[in-house]
């Protein structure tokens, strides 16, 4: 039985993968009701004393900057927008040495009127989440009539300088796969980054099914039709998206192929729930508890030394075409993207 090294300074697991970007979701709630995420009525939210509170998120993620070697931090959700505490969280990570770059995932909702305190209090960038252009769609997508918000959001965030912006499009079958060449379109005519995302098993209904799922070939297929795609002669590193120029560049296009091409060999991640659980992967059916030890009074080499058996026990994938795979109990609004 392998026994997890003592080495400080890094979260490796028994692979040899070394995790330096951090995922930390700072709420479970949102303000949307996308149809692939969560059902109408909204979830179970976690209760107010479940949550971490904003001084145990900074402790939390100064552990990974300045005991564990994390170099990226990504605030996510649900939607970090509604976290009351969200600027002077993003305003203490920022002052850690190592200053770790720091990036934010939303839904763009509010987004015009946060991106200049959000960029003054030390955020780089964001990734906003858009999954159509048409209005009547998107009500239908989301449930809330608010595409007018997201596409201010975008502007929000270039007029403060939070670049580069990136765009996050899940394409379904039969309801907004006719968008894809659109939606590039016009990311290339706004200078937005696009980034088109295979539909993963995390949805709260449980309703995720790969024969419906539409893949990479298809995206890059339906790109194809409209643009000359070639293959980014720059490296991947461990960036999720495999990227394209679009008509011989500067422009690209990423596909984030995690059901049809994982890329778990090369994955440099670890996450943090709102409620201070440690997920290895994002498809992760364990967790571990770091809430509980911070609130027992165990001191900052003591957490870090638990994160690191947390990140050993990492599988060597996710597992999606196993026949014995099972969908995480928490949905993608509570692990966080």
């Amino acid at each position: 039985m392998s026994v997890a090294p003592r080495t400080v300074g890094v979260l490796v697991d028994r692979y040899g993968r070394v995790a330096r970007d951090l995922r930390v979701s700072l709420t479970d709630k949102c303000n949307l009701r996308c149809t692939y995420c969560m059902p109408a009525e909204g979830l179970p939210w976690l209760a107010g004393p479940e949550l971490l509170t904003d001084e145990e998120i900074v402790r939390l993620v100064r552990v990974a900057v300045e005991r564990l070697d994390v170099a990226e931090v990504r605030f996510t959700g649900g939607e970090p927008l509604i976290r009351s505490g969200l600027l002077g969280i993003v305003a203490a990570v920022a002052a850690l040495e190592p200053r770790p770059r720091i990036s934010l995932t939303t839904n763009g909702i509010g987004l015009d009127r946060l991106a200049p305190a959000l960029r003054n209090a030390g955020l780089d960038r964001v990734n906003v989440s858009l999954d159509t252009l048409d209005p009547a769609r998107f009500t239908q997508l989301t449930r809330r009539p608010r595409l007018d918000a997201v596409l201010a959001g975008l502007a929000g965030a270039v007029a403060a300088g939070l670049t580069p912006v990136k765009i996050n499009s899940v394409l379904m079958r039969g309801v907004n796969d006719d968008e894809a060449p659109a939606l590039l379109r016009f990311a290339v005519d706004h200078g937005y980054q696009l980034r088109f995302i295979e539909q993963m098993p995390l949805d709260a209904q449980h309703g995720w099914d790969r024969a419906t799922m539409v893949t990479a070939e298809e995206i890059l297929a339906l790109l194809r039709t409209r643009f000359d795609l070639t293959p980014d002669p720059s490296e991947r590193g461990a960036a999720p998206a495999e990227t394209w120029l679009v008509d011989g560049g500067p422009a690209r296009v990423g596909v984030i192929a995690s059901v049809t091409r994982p890329f778990c060999g090369d994955c440099d991640r670890t996450r943090l729930t709102a409620d201070g659980q440690v997920r290895a992967c994002l498809f992760a059916t364990e967790e571990s508890d770091l809430r509980a030890a911070l609130r027992g009074g165990v001191d900052d080499d003591e957490l870090a030394r638990r994160w690191r058996t947390a990140m050993w026990g990492k599988r060597a994938g996710h597992g999606i075409d196993d026949p014995a795979f099972l969908q995480p109990t928490r949905p993608m609004s509570a692990i966080g993207g």
